[in-house]
């Protein structure tokens, strides 16, 4: 009895441990509003990103204007996804997109740990991130690198002159793609005040996915992470 004891108040200690709220810098700019873009059909563009000033250690996501596919900045590095046929897509480093919504920041030093073990999936890792980040400000965004056994990604591939009043018909022509067993960063957004603005009504997270070789790239729909090979990395105070 005492060493099951003793084995409770070691596991206990260690998700306490696990889920310590920590200290992180943000400054998250967020343009246009998700809501505008479902309900109201705003789908031009909002910002250009050739007219973001600072590019250096620049992250951001979104998707492209008149929802024809989706947008990832790594590190200064601007990407654009769009889909070619229900099995392949293109991606091509460019500024020269517009966006009906945005985020991004400037981030040029981040603080690495390993992904707690009990992180599995995308609920998972929200209520992780709500539960360390209570003494900092938010929106944060964040990212995640390591082998990703498998993922649902998305790219929006609106048919041209449609008209926006629902979600429903936003995601008209929206293609999914498979990724299994590849590496891959996703960069990430997490807020609980941001739903409709730049989260889907039922989540805190919006995150984008691109694999090491920069052929694929999506929105983020479900993903099963491998916890021991990924690394979590929070904006450095």
């Amino acid at each position: 009895m005492k060493i099951l004891t003793l084995i409770t108040l070691i596991l206990l200690l260690a998700c306490s441990c696990e889920s310590k709220s920590q200290t992180f810098k943000n400054d998250v700019t967020i343009v246009g509003a998700m809501k505008n873009v479902m309900w109201k059909g705003e789908l031009e563009g909002n910002i250009n990103l050739d007219t973001i000033a600072n590019k250096n250690h620049l992250f951001g996501l979104g998707p492209v204007e008149y929802l024809i596919g989706e947008i990832l900045i790594v590190d200064g590095k601007s990407y654009r996804s769009t889909v070619v046929s229900e099995t392949e897509m293109k991606v091509e480093e460019t500024y020269n997109i517009k966006a009906p919504f945005f985020g991004y920041a400037n981030i040029a030093n981040w603080k690495q740990q390993n992904l707690p073990k009990r992180i599995r999936t995308i609920k998972d890792l929200e209520q992780y991130l709500d539960e360390i980040s209570n003494s900092s400000s938010r929106p944060f965004m964040f990212k995640l690198t390591g082998m990703i056994d498998n993922a649902k990604i998305h790219i929006v591939n609106l048919p041209k002159g449609s008209k926006v009043s629902s979600p429903d018909e936003a995601h008209k022509g929206q293609i999914n793609y498979q990724i299994e067993n590849e590496r891959a960063d996703i960069i990430g957004f997490f807020s609980k005040e941001h739903k409709a603005i730049f989260t889907h009504h039922d989540t805190f997270l919006h995150m984008h996915l691109i694999t090491s070789d920069r052929q694929k790239m999506g929105h983020l729909d479900e993903v099963t992470f491998r916890p021991e090979v990924v690394k979590l990395y929070l904006p450095k105070e």
